[in-house]
């Protein structure tokens, strides 16, 4: 109806001008009393959410896996195991690396009483002092192959400590690429399963080459003021409308633009406590901080479209209708902005302009302002019903 009506109020406005204040009476109409202020507005973008820390399961040593003690997609907490492999082979290991080390202490210590008996002797010279330093230097070498008998004992309790694979981080897990039984091949790399973090979350998305130099252009010419340092608010709009409890913050701002899109790459970092969100997530990201000063914001119904562009309806001072062009720009809510062509005080008809030609008589049913207060109320006119106000 409405488009049909933009179409057609342009030829009734012009054929049917000499019929204004017919016998019909003060047609009834509602209006929105132009006030211009300062109006928050909000930038939408396409957005895809990313895990803000996800990390590989992999296998640290080869061997046999025994089994999976996670249940598949679950969330898991950091040092939580997930897989356990085959133990015994590297229990073997340790336990022979321990008994390494016994016997390597035990030469060190024959070979220290060797030089507490060396080092008087040979002070009275009753031993040459090639004797004292053989003595000095088999007690050293005996010291180093200690610490080379307990550098494997630690390796091996290291090894053994790897066949329980936990996760370093606590999120969503995966599902398990393995099966029990398979061997697992840490030089391969092979991954066993992902977790990924979900509390913090991120939101990437991007924003034009064009659209950002249209905001720096509006912020340098005073029609658009930005918040102190770029401190944007960020909402997420799911796919419902619903809007995502959590706000956040832009915390990443990529260097250079992408060459293949030509747009500039962004991230948002949101709280996800419940983990609502998840990795891969499409949403919409709205971006709130940036304020349009004095702005003039009408109905959407009340902007009309004909052969020389975009009208509106006003009521004059003598409760007349007139045409007024005006220039657009861009939509907040239900509302538009209007860049040119209205000021204060001007009353913009909302509802009841189909039947209306240049220099009618109008009779305004209600009143609103642009920031939806209503500020009079008439009762409704004759052989009629009151329009009822815009939504704002």
């Amino acid at each position: 109806m409405l488009a049909f009506t933009a179409l057609l109020l342009p030829t009734l406005l012009l054929g049917c001008g000499g019929h204004a204040g017919g016998a019909a009476g003060p047609q009834a109409v509602s209006v929105v009393d132009v006030t211009p202020r300062d109006t928050p507005f909000s930038y939408e973008y396409v957005g895809q959410t990313q895990s803000s820390h996800q990390v590989q399961i992999l296998a640290r040593v080869n061997g046999f896996l025994d089994r999976r003690v996670y249940a598949e997609g679950s969330m898991v907490k950091a040092g939580q195991t997930m897989y356990l492999q085959d133990p015994k082979p590297f229990q073997a290991k340790l336990d022979a690396a321990k008994a390494g080390l016994e016997a390597e202490q035990a030469r060190l210590q024959v070979q220290r009483d060797n030089l507490v008996r060396v080092k008087p002797l040979a002070a009275r010279n009753a031993l040459s002092q090639k004797d004292l330093t053989d003595a000095i230097g088999a007690e050293k070498e005996a010291s180093a192959a200690v610490d080379a008998a307990r550098a494997r004992v630690e390796e091996a309790q290291l090894n053994l400590s790897y066949t329980m694979i936990t996760t370093p981080v606590s999120g969503a897990s995966s599902y398990s690429r393995v099966q029990e039984g398979q061997y697992l091949d840490a030089n391969k790399a092979a991954q066993l399963t992902y977790v990924a973090q979900l509390d913090p979350i991120w939101v990437n998305f991007s924003i034009s080459e064009n659209d950002l130099l249209k905001i720096r252009t509006e912020a340098s010419q005073g029609a658009l003021r930005l918040p102190p340092k770029d401190d944007f608010e960020v909402q997420v709009v799911l796919s419902d409308g619903s809007l995502f409890p959590s706000k956040g913050r832009i915390t990443f701002a990529n260097a250079d633009y992408n060459q293949e899109t030509g747009t500039f790459l962004l991230r948002a970092t949101l709280g996800n406590p419940d983990g609502v969100l998840r990795p891969g997530q499409f949403v919409r990201v709205r971006v709130s901080g940036a304020v349009r000063p004095n702005a003039v914001l009408v109905p959407q119904q009340a902007v009309l479209e004909g052969a020389q562009g975009k009208f509106v309806i006003l009521v004059d001072k003598e409760q007349r209708a007139q045409v007024r062009p005006v220039q657009v720009g861009p939509w907040l809510g239900q509302n538009w902005f209007i860049t040119s062509g209205l000021a204060k005080g001007d009353m913009v008809v909302t509802d009841g302009m189909a039947r209306l030609t240049p220099g009618a008589a109008v009779k305004i049913a209600n009143t609103q302002t642009t920031d939806g207060s209503r500020l009079a109320e008439a009762p409704p006119a004759e052989g009629g019903s009151a329009a009822a106000p815009p939504r704002q």
